[in-house]
């Protein structure tokens, strides 16, 4: 049997290497047999979609049991939910979701790695993929946060012609709306922008004030943010040199993306859609339109209008001074501030939203570098009786935490020639986030999305790491899980779990797949042609000789 030079090549392409005799008319090993015959159909790309899909799928499992930590079950939350009795099947919620969570990331890491390798992949290629991926996160509750049930709750204010700027859902009584609602900001103002926050009020009146319909919509809103930033990372990677199909695995197909910003329906996939779209249009030579995309962005969440700034900075070209660049960023700032008061208007929303920022401070999260700082300092001061408050110290330390985020980010825009204004908006970003009083999994998502298109090397790496990292941040369940680490009743489901868990962490499992698919190099002949009638221009042909 001779085997085309073509086939060798693909073959070595998506295969570990096998050593082939170079002389004309020889025979591949069976190793190299078995590659061939996995990799004509069944490429890396293939295992990848199929792997990632069981992830996403085990996550929605666990997540819809009627145990499972990490989804609100309340009557009328959600169109299902499934699952054993309360008293039953927690552990093996946990087990579906942490490990559906370590298999999605494993997949997801080598993925990238794989595309770093084979430069040029067809973006075509990975949309499959994204839609494998995605489908059990438009299924599945909300995941991780019941901050949506917050959204639906104030656009019911909304509707009602309630400012949430001015009061919390705790103003709308005893509705559907409240007992949904996060209890933490059910006295807090919102510090949304009154673009998202119309769209709200307009989602709930068309619902019918149905808060189940309500939260289905925004999901759905969020999933049209995620499209429309995977409309324009591949452009915007390709206006930097850069290859496209990377630059979409790393940003749309980033377990941030599907699990927080679409899972978890956060208003933040319409601010991080809007603000792709506008960098993109304004780097390939449309910067008001860019700048109208960007203000709606920061409409949504304020931190948006750092990309205003970036536009009017490099309005006039890469090669001016300083002084020369002062007039455009301050034309683009007048620009936006005409559209954020046209909005403010048409809305009747007003500007209160400005006065809200502070909201998200009010909650004490140690997940925030400076929040954690400030409440050490203020125990440490408590120790030795020094007379400052708790709270004082909490304030001087975001204060600082803010006062650093402005001077980095003065700092980011000066050495934006040389750093790359998209790499450095994306920094500055993280840098607001990081230092912020609150540090939440989807806010990463503004910096880590912004980074995707233009990410090499070091950055590259750090944009990986992080995206992995995030998911753990806040993630419910475990406390439920070392409780049953420290139970001694519970060692043989225990035990079972944690062999799931490392299985799924150290087991090359496409490498299991491909060998016990590898009896197609040497299936019967009746069996390789019924394989050949369904896929006939992916299993090369048996002949003589």
């Amino acid at each position: 049997m001779r085997i085309d030079q073509a086939v060798l090549t693909r073959a070595r392409r998506h295969t570990e290497p096998a050593v082939i005799n170079s002389e004309a008319g020889s025979h591949p090993t069976p190793e190299c047999q078995a590659d061939l015959a996995t990799s004509g159909r069944f490429s890396p790309l293939f295992w990848t979609a199929a792997l990632g899909t069981a992830a996403m799928w085990s996550i929605m499992l666990g997540t819809t049991m009627n145990v499972s930590p990490f989804a609100l079950h309340e009557s009328g939350s959600w169109l299902f939910s499934t699952g054993p009795s309360p008293n039953h099947g927690m552990l093996l919620s946990l087990v579906l979701v942490y490990g559906g969570l370590l298999l999605f990331l494993r997949v997801w890491f080598d993925l990238v790695r794989w595309l770093n390798a084979n430069r040029g992949t067809a973006l075509s290629r990975l949309v499959p993929i994204f839609l494998l991926w995605v489908v059990p996160m438009l299924v599945v509750p909300p995941l991780f946060s019941k901050d949506v049930y917050s959204y639906a709750a104030q656009g019911e204010m909304v509707s009602h012609g309630i400012s949430p700027y001015q009061y919390g859902p705790q103003v709308l009584g005893g509705t559907p709306f409240l007992k949904l609602a996060d209890p933490m900001w059910q006295n807090m103002p919102t510090p949304y922008g009154p673009l998202v926050l119309a769209l709200d009020g307009v989602t709930v009146s068309m619902t019918g004030h149905s808060v189940l319909a309500t939260v289905v919509v925004m999901r759905l809103l969020a999933f049209a943010g995620v499209i429309l930033a995977a409309a324009f990372i591949p452009r915007l990677a390709r206006s930097y040199g850069r290859d496209g199909a990377l630059a979409f695995a790393m940003a749309i197909l980033n377990p941030v993306t599907l699990l927080h910003l679409v899972g978890g329906a956060h208003n933040d996939a319409e601010m991080v859609g809007l603000l792709v779209a506008g960098v993109a249009l304004a780097r390939t030579g449309r910067p008001i339109v860019g700048i109208v995309l960007c203000t709606l962005a920061a409409l949504v969440k304020a931190p948006a209008e750092l990309a205003v700034v970036y536009i009017g900075w490099d309005w006039l070209g890469p090669h001016l001074r300083i002084r020369e660049r002062v007039r455009p960023v301050l034309t683009a700032l007048i620009v936006s501030g005409g559209i954020m008061t046209i909005v403010s208007w048409i809305t009747g929303l007003g500007w209160g939203w400005l006065g809200a920022m502070g909201t998200p401070g009010t909650v004490v999260s140690m997940l925030s570098p400076t929040t954690l700082v400030g409440t050490v300092m203020g125990k440490i001061a408590h120790f030795f009786g020094l007379g400052v408050s708790q709270e004082s110290m909490l304030s001087l330390s975001r204060a600082v935490g803010m006062l650093v985020a402005f001077a980095g980010c003065v700092v980011l825009l000066v050495m934006s020639k040389r750093l790359g204004a998209v790499r450095a908006l994306a920094m500055s970003l993280l840098l607001v986030v990081i230092l912020g009083p609150v540090v939440q999994p989807w806010y990463l998502s503004w910096g880590l999305l912004m980074a995707a298109p233009v990410a090499t090397g070091k950055l590259r790496r750090t944009v990986s790491v992080l995206s992995v990292a995030v998911c753990f941040i806040g993630l419910p369940g475990a406390k439920q899980l070392f409780g049953f680490l420290l139970n001694p009743h519970n060692v043989g489901s225990l035990a079972l779990g944690l062999g799931v868990l490392v299985v799924v962490l150290t087991t090359p499992l496409r490498g299991w797949i491909r060998r016990l698919l590898s009896w197609r190099a040497t299936a019967p002949t009746a069996s390789a042609s019924f394989l050949r009638r369904i896929f006939p221009a992916r299993i090369p042909a048996r002949s003589s000789g």
